[in-house]
């Protein structure tokens, strides 16, 4: 019985090599030191969850969270809370995939359809990382205009050399990366939590409001915004990151208690960035409470949002140029991100058709 599951996990643990490495570029390029403390080990584990956090904190969810703020108060933080412990579950079921099989996940799930539904499958993907990078490149234009008054069409050129610029410095090693991004999500968390300092919210109303009721069910319209708020926080293209950057680690996959370190920090890492996106996603409910419950504003778009914050009779005497700026501001930061991670997408993508791109004499 030993036997067979030793055989088990040494089939299930692979070594993958050349193109069949996931993200080669930057597939076991970071190393991490043996032997090292507890801390020290960490910090060489932290960074691809600061890479997923990005998503988790997309813009899409800024009007949602706050919309439900602004319509339901704080009653909403309890979908907050639980959609972002499913994210962390499921991104820990993704790293420890990539970890344990050296795939990822578009990879693994090419190996298990048929070439017509893989094609299919690819098709959608691709489509799906199209339309989310032109609505935050265009995002990225509006902030631009409303912060610096620069023509839209100038923002997205802007917003598109910017993208270009940050891929050209993924030749200095995944490490800057995760570091320039580390330090435009402290932007957006700061900014945040300087906000709803300012909006002084109720901290009686926060902590009820993480204690699920059975309301979210029976209206259907906070039932339809729970809905909402869970989809923007969930989010399936993550997981296919997920699976690959879990692997810029250097490990040893012949040493069981690598692979199983490797897991362990890889989690770590994982929920703690998970965390800020929770403390991110929770901050906007809490703006959105604070500052337009009981206001009747419009708060359908970005723009919408801006104009409120400028609105005396709406937020009262935080509508300073200060908050004012303050908002378009991580929104640039974010929607300069999600591009960021969209030519990885896409090639998790390609790489997971590989098989019949090359039958057709593609090379991904």
């Amino acid at each position: 019985m030993m036997k067979d599951d030793t055989t088990k996990h040494n089939n299930l643990v692979q070594g993958v090599s050349g193109d069949g490495k996931s993200l080669d570029e930057v597939n076991g390029s970071v190393k991490v030191p043996k032997n090292a403390g507890f801390f020290k080990t960490l910090m060489a584990y932290t960074g691809p969850g600061i890479l997923i956090a990005v998503g988790y904190m997309d813009p899409g969810n800024w009007i949602t969270s706050i919309s439900g703020g602004a319509q339901f108060k704080y009653r909403l933080l309890s979908v907050i809370l639980i959609s972002s412990l499913i994210a962390m579950l499921l991104q820990a079921m993704s790293a420890k995939l990539g970890i344990v099989t050296g795939k990822d996940l578009a990879q693994l799930t090419r190996e298990r359809t048929s070439k017509g539904m893989g094609i299919v499958l690819w098709v959608i993907a691709e489509l799906a990382i199209m339309a989310t990078d032109v609505a935050e490149i265009i995002g990225s234009g509006i902030a631009l205009e409303l912060l610096f008054k620069i023509p839209l069409i100038i923002g997205i050129l802007i917003t598109a050399a910017d993208v270009l610029l940050l891929l050209v410095l993924m030749k200095l090693g995944f490490r800057k990366i995760e570091a320039i991004v580390a330090t435009l999500v402290a932007v957006i968390l700061l900014v945040f939590a300087y906000e709803v300092a300012l909006s002084n919210p109720s901290m009686s109303g926060i902590i009820k409001g993480y204690v699920p009721t059975s309301g979210i069910l029976t209206n259907h319209s906070m039932l339809y915004l729970s809905l909402g708020i869970v989809g923007a926080t969930v989010m399936p293209h993550d997981l296919y990151l997920g699976s690959s950057i879990s692997q810029t680690r250097q490990l040893d996959r012949s040493d069981h208690n690598d692979i199983k370190k490797a897991i362990k920090f890889s989690t770590i890492d994982s929920n703690m960035q998970l965390f800020i996106a929770f403390i991110v996603n929770s901050l906007l409910l809490i703006l959105g409470a604070a500052l337009f419950f009981g206001t009747n504003s419009s708060l359908g778009r970005f723009v919408d949002l801006f104009n409120a914050l400028s609105n005396s009779q709406v937020v009262g005497a935080i509508a300073s140029q200060c908050s004012v700026c303050c908002s378009p501001l991580p929104c640039y930061h974010q929607v300069n991100l999600q591009p960021l991670l969209g030519p990885w997408q896409g090639k998790l993508s390609w790489k997971g058709s590989s098989d019949y791109g090359c039958h057709y004499g593609f090379n991904g």
